[in-house]
């Protein structure tokens, strides 16, 4: 298994933390153009396929860092230990992260991105170090089927207090029934009664990590490059079919649910730009060819590079610049925002040019660290 670094995987990852730089940080969010918002609640938009890229990417990182040093002989449980002391890290930074800058206990937000992170990484670990692919293969689905059954058939009281098993509503199936008699308090502020980073949903979540590491096993295989990518697109496209039929017969596409229709639908969109960017970067005949994608795709190389500490660093940046007051009632951004109002533009373009220059000063900071070969290792 070789150790090259794989520039169509850097690549990917780069897109995928330049893209939730710019969903996360629009200059006004009462102005934020569709393709940039979450689906309210079921379906999906392309901003709904960027975290779970994110956690099909940790997938396949894993196989190419923990499966590589356990083939080649490393002690399975010190690198299980390993992975998990680095998941908790990660979720402790997104603990950190969400207690700033109320500094309020009894307020905290417990779940979040970071947290969901760390935690798939500490319940995949086991999966990937002891389990072949075709039991993680078994994994994957079981993982999906109980997610499925404990929503569909565990009757839970909703947030007035009735009983119901199988609703999938907002704050009313079993998942958000868990969070509420858990974190009471501590839930995503805007709902109250649910979380779209929730501890039940967690358990698909890890199904979409585990998609990841297949994709990992495929990129890693003695196979030709081509044929690598031909599969990927092949395997993402059924699977981008599949997600909608499974949504039809069972819980329907819906990212706060991360529902199996959700995982199987994203999983696929994610093999594919996979597929895609492996083949312009890794596995193009032309040398020549593959060389100028190369240089067309260094800035998001660069990006993916330091992704994690850059998303981390930019939820920091986005928090003080609302905390920190220019003058009565006005946050430094926006004075920021309304500064950038001075050139004309309609308001929701106004927005999103703040996402964009807050995307690229962000570059700017990837740029530095990989011209000091600066790489922060959670």
């Amino acid at each position: 298994m070789h150790e090259q670094r794989l520039q169509s995987l850097d690549a990917f990852r780069g897109l995928t933390i330049a893209a939730m730089l710019v969903v996360n940080n629009p200059g006004d969010w009462g102005h934020v153009y569709a393709p940039l918002q979450h689906a309210a609640w079921d379906g999906w938009t392309p901003t709904d396929c960027i975290f779970p890229f994110f956690v099909f990417i940790s997938g396949v990182s894993m196989v190419l860092s923990l499966q590589r040093r356990a083939l080649a002989g490393a002690d399975k449980l010190q690198l299980w230990g390993q992975a998990t002391r680095r998941g908790l890290l990660i979720m402790a930074i997104g603990l950190a992260l969400n207690f700033i800058p109320a500094l309020d206990p009894s307020t905290l937000r417990f779940p979040g991105v970071l947290q969901r992170l760390g935690l798939c990484t500490v319940l995949a670990a086991p999966i990937v170090l002891y389990f072949a692919w075709r039991a993680q293969v078994a994994w994957l689905i079981g993982l999906l089927l109980i997610y499925t059954g404990l929503q569909s058939w565990v009757p839970v009281p909703d947030a007035q207090g009735v009983w119901h098993a199988g609703s999938w509503l907002a704050g009313q199936d079993t998942g958000a029934w868990l969070d509420r008699a858990l974190m009471d308090g501590h839930l995503w502020r805007t709902s109250k009664t649910w979380d779209p980073e929730g501890l039940l949903s967690t358990v698909p979540a890890v199904a979409s990590q585990l998609a990841g590491v297949l994709a990992g096993h495929w990129l890693v295989a003695q196979r030709a490059p081509m044929e690598k990518t031909v599969w990927l697109l092949v395997g993402g496209l059924a699977l981008v079919w599949l997600g909608p039929i499974v949504g039809a017969w069972s819980m329907p596409v819906n990212k706060a649910l991360w529902s199996p229709a959700y995982v199987l639908l994203m999983a696929g969109w994610a093999c594919a730009s996979l597929g895609v960017l492996h083949w312009l970067l890794d596995a193009m005949p032309s040398v020549i060819w593959r060389t100028r994608a190369a240089a067309w795709a260094r800035p998001a190389v660069i990006f993916g590079m330091n992704a994690l500490f850059l998303f981390a660093l930019s939820g920091l940046v986005a928090k003080m610049l609302g905390f920190i007051k220019v003058a009565p009632g006005q946050s430094l951004k926006v004075w920021m925002v309304e500064g950038l109002g001075a050139w004309g533009l309609a308001p929701i373009n106004n927005s999103l040019l703040f996402a964009l220059l807050f995307m690229v000063c962000f570059y700017a900071v990837a740029w530095a660290m990989w011209r000091k070969r600066w790489f922060v290792r959670v």
